[in-house]
């Protein structure tokens, strides 16, 4: 059997998607340049550090809001119909910062009043389209489609400030904010021309938003796999933020102006392009692990560097390393999470990556910008990298993999529905009790095995689980679990995985020969 290709080229072979990671890319380039002239124009009307490192807020605390909702709506809506429906919504909020900023009639609150708009648009878009941009590859080449993703977006880190600073220089930040229409009409017409995919059809009634959520959160919560991704994720863009965030106060002390700032974040992006054409084989040949403390410990002293010297050229070298570190932990925290999920919930694991990893940096860029004005660029910067290197300590408790086919493929349920008439979709809750009546001797060992089902159980929508032992007949057993409603227990069924099913077949091998496992349904009355 071939081995799949580890290559950065080989998703681009698809029409589709090299369509939309193009038009992706230039929507990027897009947001670059809005994010960075609007952080120097705040500099340039205000002074503040604060309300410089607050524009990263109101790019990003969006992200933090929306991101679940918006993935719960991209699970079980028109995907496409979303995303061009944000994108036009954004349209409108930077033609209308445009024609402020060219009049003359901007100030520090409409700027972050219409950033956050746009920031807004773009939480609501985001979890449908990182979810559908790789619909067109093999699930084997989804690594080094997301990491195509991640290079495009790490190239408008680089491509989007330089061009800011430059047109910022000559014309000033309204002719930048208008550039923005532009690239969002492009990304617009790309979701036109290659639409996503439709969501396979389902008999099961269609989720809601609030119910969505709490699936989203439930399945969050219960896969280890999943969980320990978002930790490490929050703790890595937390402490990571600080330098983000404080960049327009770095180009401000090396007196280097709005081309500087844009220098610096143009070598942070560079960095993670040039690094991005190889992370495919650096991962498959060092691992997860090693890749992501090793970003850790170099963003650390990238920080470091940034707080102790001034010396100009040293500084960029380090953003050039930064940028690097920062691509190659990020996108295997997001190659992990999108990998980690099954279809039916994948939109919101992006989601929650996202709240995750923005939110982090949302509220980490305000918390630094008023630790720098509080106490000092510098001892900002030096407790930032001592976070960064305390964050890698949650290798050992919260270890990152990749989950396997198995464990993302949905399996159809093996059980019959043996009940007289359905109740109504929102009638509950429905208790579920299954018995087993097992070999002589086996107790330890089933309790063991059967144990291991309350992570899947609870994760695909039980509110309560628990294993009761029959005193009337010691080797019988009752697992039994509770979802809140008719509706909630079909969606849980359809959502086993196989190797769900496959833990459900270790746990039946316990019963005692001759025997069935008994399956009870029972909906509350009062």
């Amino acid at each position: 059997m071939s081995q799949p290709s580890s290559s950065l080229w080989s998703p681009l072979r698809q029409t589709a998607f090299r369509g939309l990671w193009m038009c992706g890319g230039v929507f990027f380039v897009g947001n670059g340049m809005q994010t960075m002239a609007a952080a120097w124009l705040m500099v340039e009307l205000t002074g503040s550090s604060f309300l410089a490192a607050l524009v990263q807020t109101a790019v990003f605390m969006p992200m933090f809001l929306l991101a679940l909702p918006a993935g719960v709506l991209a699970d079980t809506t028109d995907r496409r119909r979303l995303i061009a429906g944000a994108l036009l919504a954004q349209t409108g909020a930077c033609a209308l910062l445009a024609l402020l900023t060219l009049g003359g009639w901007s100030g520090p609150a409409s700027v972050l009043f219409l950033v956050f708009v746009c920031g807004c648009c773009t939480a609501m878009l985001t979890p449908a389209w990182n979810s559908s941009v790789i619909d067109p590859v093999p699930r084997d080449e989804w690594p080094q489609a997301i990491t195509a993703v991640s290079i495009a977006y790490n190239a408008a880190r680089a491509v989007g400030p330089t061009l800011a600073g430059l047109l910022f220089a000559l014309l000033g930040a309204g002719w930048v904010f208008a550039v923005t229409v532009a690239t969002t009409l492009v990304m617009w017409e790309s979701i036109r021309r290659w639409p996503p995919k439709a969501h396979p059809p389902s008999k099961l009634p269609a989720e809601r938003l609030w119910g969505g959520t709490l699936s989203g959160l439930r399945f969050a919560w219960h896969s280890r796999m999943i969980l320990a991704q978002l930790v490490r994720v929050t703790a890595f863009g937390a402490a990571g933020s600080a330098l983000w965030a404080l960049l327009p106060v770095i180009a401000q002390r090396l007196g280097t102006g709005a081309q500087g700032f844009g220098l610096l974040m143009g070598c942070l992006g560079t960095g993670a392009v040039l690094v991005g054409l190889v992370l495919g084989r650096l991962r498959t040949r060092f691992g997860m692990e090693a890749i992501v403390g090793t970003g850790g410990g170099v963003f650390a002293a990238a920080m470091l560097a940034a707080a102790l010297t001034q010396v100009a050229w040293f500084i960029y070298l380090w953003m050039l390393l930064a940028g690097a570190a920062w691509m190659s932990s990020m996108s295997t925290f997001n190659t992990a999470t999108q990998a980690s999920a099954p279809q039916w919930v994948r939109s919101r694991a992006v989601a929650m990556h996202m709240v995750a990893a923005l939110g982090a940096f949302a509220m980490g860029s305000a918390f630094w910008g008023a630790a720098s004005d509080l106490i000092g660029l510098t001892p900002t910067l030096c407790l930032a990298a001592a976070l960064m290197v305390a964050s890698l300590l949650l290798a050992k408790p919260m270890p990152l993999r990749m989950g396997a086919l198995h464990e993302v493929t949905q399996a159809t349920p093996w059980d019959e529905l043996f009940i007289e008439s359905e109740p109504l979709p929102e009638a509950g809750p429905v208790a579920v009790e299954v018995g087993y009546r097992i070999a002589p001797g086996t107790d330890a060992a089933f309790l063991d095995t059967i144990s291991r089902m309350k992570a899947p159980r609870r994760r695909d929508g039980a509110t309560f689980w628990r294993v009761y032992k029959d005193l009337g007949e010691p080797s019988r057993y009752v697992e039994r679990f509770i979802v809140e409603s008719w509706a909630d227990y079909l969606h849980q069924r359809a959502r086993a995985t196989m190797a769900d099913q496959a833990l459900e077949t270790e746990v039946r091998a316990f019963l005692a020969p001759g025997e069935t496992a008994r399956m009870s349904h029972y909906i509350a009355e009062r």
